[in-house]
């Protein structure tokens, strides 16, 4: 099973009360519907999901601890806003980490990893034809720590969850074409070399997909969305 974007030792994080909140944050953000730069007011949220301000405060805190969420004392919660520099960074490390997860997949992956990935994909296929964009969005980050969890390496993976996030941020912030969130046929292509054991080829796939997704932002601009935060969560 796919077990994607958690919060690290999140089983083991004792105030499970704002655990749905972070959840439905996290997934809004690396969905897009939280646009980076975002205000999230505590009393705001705490009306949305009917719960005090105490709990909000632990799931905005844990998204900070994510670098999902910037804390800025006596102003509040945003969404975090990478600058260019950073956005460059960020692809820079995957560049660097992921095709080497992607060969590591490679040579790890069974019939049933190859299934469960042939699943995910068709999931996100769905989303993008049927115009849920966010959805689509989502699943296509979700697809990149899959294949790193089939490597079987816990540091990469939670590199490549790190990353990951960081990266639908950036996307958010700085796309200039619609397919900038990831184009199905590299992941299908990534699937295919995965399933035939071709380590080099997976890796190869992998690199020319992140210097796509590169190509496709625009980091001399930002975009800003402005919709009620009442009306992106529920």
């Amino acid at each position: 099973m796919l077990t994607i974007l958690r919060p690290e030792n999140d089983a083991d994080r004792p105030a499970a009360r704002w655990s749905p909140i972070y959840h439905g944050l996290r997934d809004a953000i690396v969905g897009h519907r939280l646009a980076p730069g975002t205000k999230l007011p505590e009393d705001e949220l705490a009306s949305i999901y009917s719960v005090s301000r105490t709990v909000i405060r632990a799931a905005l805190q844990a998204l900070a601890h994510d670098r999902l969420v910037r804390l800025e004392p006596n102003r509040g919660a945003f969404v975090a806003q990478p600058s260019p520099k950073e956005a460059r960074e960020v692809f820079e490390a995957r560049a660097l980490i992921e095709p080497k997860v992607a060969a590591l997949a490679a040579e790890a992956a069974g019939p049933g990893d190859v299934m469960l990935l042939r699943r995910h994909l068709e999931k996100e296929h769905e989303a993008r034809d049927e115009g849920r964009d966010s959805e689509a969005i989502l699943l296509s980050a979700r697809f990149h720590v899959g294949v790193a969890e089939i490597a079987d390496h816990s540091v990469l993976t939670e590199l490549v969850r790190d990353l990951v996030s960081h990266s639908s941020l950036i996307i958010a912030l700085y796309w200039k074409r619609r397919d900038t969130t990831c184009e199905c046929h590299a992941h299908q292509a990534l699937v295919d070399a995965i399933e035939a054991g071709e380590a080099n080829q997976a890796a190869a796939l992998m690199n020319s997909h992140l210097v796509d997704l590169l190509s496709g932002l625009d980091l001399a601009r930002a975009s800003n969305k402005a919709e009620s935060l009442a009306n992106i969560l529920r």
